[in-house]
């Protein structure tokens, strides 16, 4: 069955009360507690106050229903507008990546059918963390609207192409810069010819998704409950905002999540751990040089003791590993390691850094997957280990919501 694809009236930020660099937020689960005030305090509008809601005793309620109300607030106040057609979303991202290089992601966000009877129209490419999912649910219960898109890759040639032909050439009718420097541009669609084109392409090939796997799942579980509720009436609630980008490495900057450990068994030495599923040799001093280096040696990377090493598999590691990826190789030698703790953070010199402040004993560095592999996993029916790709820029909630209707 091939996937859904469609335009919807979105809601969107008037930038007269509501300028569009103030008020946008990053996605809710890499925002922690400092950042939601930081954010909050630049506008009484800014999406973190609807996309991570707290308790509001002026407000009354629970802070699901403190949510909605603010959602109608803003609406009554000119803050949010509604479209006032169906429009495909033309959604760039323009960044420099690690080296410096400019790079640019464009996609184009609508409305992607959710794949309740598992037809393989949507694709998921790892496997998730346990997670509780009730509070994305309760959100959606409650506002009714998908506050931020989950991001799915398309395996359609030509659908960049589309979506660059689709703006006309013409300035974003919405853009802003985000506290990371990333440039988010947006051009809404609504010429019928452009709007086919995309929604045809799209709907030719599975939706991989990249991002956003628990908010999928709320949305197959929220469209269950609404059908319940009205009869099996079909409804916006069938289907869920997505951000859909063509699957290509012009397209995508796709990091490794490294691998944190901690609470290792006491008087265990590491090295001599890990020597039966790696051969181990002395790595560069600097992070940067170091990762050039797992990339030319088939290698990853491990920080301990204050010293750098160079891992590369051994051909027991090659045969157990679930796929030809590093995150199942490492979990090989894992496995036998004993008790710890496993935490997982991006960035080579973020890992390295919380090494040597002592907020974890080792560092296991991960080369990227790559565009091939996500796919062939995707349409395999394998998925990937939990937290094996990080996938850069994240779009920013508030550049468009979408309505899904009671």
């Amino acid at each position: 069955m091939p996937p859904r694809f469609e335009p919807f009236r979105g809601l969107r930020y008037d930038e007269s009360p509501a300028p569009l660099a103030a008020v946008i937020a990053p996605p809710y689960d890499v925002v922690d507690e400092a950042e939601r005030k930081e954010l909050a305090s630049r506008s009484p509008y800014n999406a973190i106050h609807v996309e991570l809601p707290i308790e509001d005793p002026e407000l009354g309620g629970d802070r699901y229903d403190n949510a909605a109300r603010l959602f109608e607030t803003w609406q009554h106040e000119g803050a949010l507008r509604s479209d006032d057609e169906a429009c495909l979303y033309v959604h760039r991202m323009r960044f420099k990546d690690e080296a410096g290089i400019d790079r640019s992601s464009t996609g184009v966000i609508g409305a992607l059918g959710v794949d309740a009877t598992g037809s393989g129209s949507v694709l998921p490419h790892e496997r998730t963390m346990p997670k509780p999912k009730g509070d994305r649910l309760d959100l959606l219960r409650a506002t009714a609207i998908n506050t931020s898109p989950i991001w799915g890759l398309s395996l359609s040639e030509g659908l960049t192409e589309a979506c660059v032909a689709a703006t006309g050439g013409l300035p974003p009718s919405a853009h802003a810069t985000d506290d990371e420097g990333i440039i988010h541009e947006l051009w809404p669609v609504v010429d019928p010819d452009s709007v086919s084109r995309i929604c045809s392409l799209i709907e030719k090939t599975p939706i991989v998704i990249a991002d956003g796997h628990h908010r999928y799942e709320t949305a197959i579980f929220y469209r269950q409950e609404r059908r319940e509720h009205n009869g099996d009436e079909p409804g916006a609630y069938d289907l869920v905002m997505a951000l859909v980008v063509e699957l290509t490495e012009d397209e995508l900057f796709v990091q490794p999540i490294h691998r944190l450990l901690s609470g290792l068994p006491a008087g265990l030495d590491l090295l001599e751990a890990f020597e039966p599923f790696f051969e181990i040799s002395e790595g560069s001093g600097d992070i940067g040089s170091l990762t050039e280096e797992m990339a030319s040696k088939g290698a990853l990377g491990l920080v301990y003791e204050g010293r750098h090493h160079l891992l590369v598999p051994r051909p027991i590691v090659e045969e157990q590993a679930e796929a030809a990826l590093d995150s199942s190789r490492l979990d090989v030698a894992l496995a036998e390691l004993g008790t710890h703790n496993l935490e997982y953070q991006h960035g080579a010199r973020l890992a390295a850094a919380m090494v040597e402040q002592g907020l974890a004993e080792a560092a296991v560095l991960l080369r990227p997957a790559t565009v091939a592999q996500i796919a062939e996993t995707a349409h395999s029916g394998r998925r990937m280990p939990p937290k094996t790709t990080f996938f850069q820029p994240k779009p920013r909630t508030g550049m468009v919501f979408r309505p899904v209707g009671s």
